[in-house]
């Protein structure tokens, strides 16, 4: 009985002290894909995906996806236009600075009553060092409604 319960607790912390470790792991991991972007001087703009894949979508299913981006610079990140490549396809401004280190969203907005395959841009106008202007992409198929089913008589 004694090694029984022995083995249970043994058990029980190998699986507390394995969990720990791979929560360390992921924290490690987080701390150093924050600190792995390249800081510049002035304001900096990085995106954790520049461009958008909304899939396989139902047609007038929703449309809105948002752009993440993080001020990898020194000094406030201010956006001062983000315009859609077609009226289908609408983007919304951050209106206040990004200071540096902080995230910031860009929310787009595709019209999916527009069936069929779509790759659309956004073209975002800031106060970047280095890239005045960056184009981020949005792309997807929208499908049909389904028909409705014959009836017979």
């Amino acid at each position: 009985m004694k090694k029984l319960l022995l083995l249970a607790m043994l058990t029980i912390l190998g699986t507390t002290v394995s969990n720990a470790q791979e929560t360390s792991k992921k924290a490690k991991k987080a701390k150093t894909t924050a600190a792995a972007l390249p800081k510049v001087e002035g304001a900096g703009m990085v995106f954790e995906n520049e461009t958008i894949d909304y899939g396989t979508i139902a047609h007038n299913a929703d449309g809105n996806r948002q752009f993440v981006f993080t001020n990898n610079g020194n000094k406030p990140l201010i956006i001062t236009n983000t315009q859609g490549s077609c009226g289908c396809t609408v983007p919304t401004t951050p209106k206040e600075p990004i200071a540096p280190g902080a995230k910031g969203v860009i929310g787009v907005k595709y019209a999916t009553d527009r069936v069929g395959p779509f790759t659309k841009q956004v073209t975002v106008t800031s106060n970047a060092e280095g890239q005045p202007t960056k184009v981020l992409t949005i792309k997807g198929t929208v499908l049909p409604d389904a028909a409705p089913a014959a009836t017979k008589s």
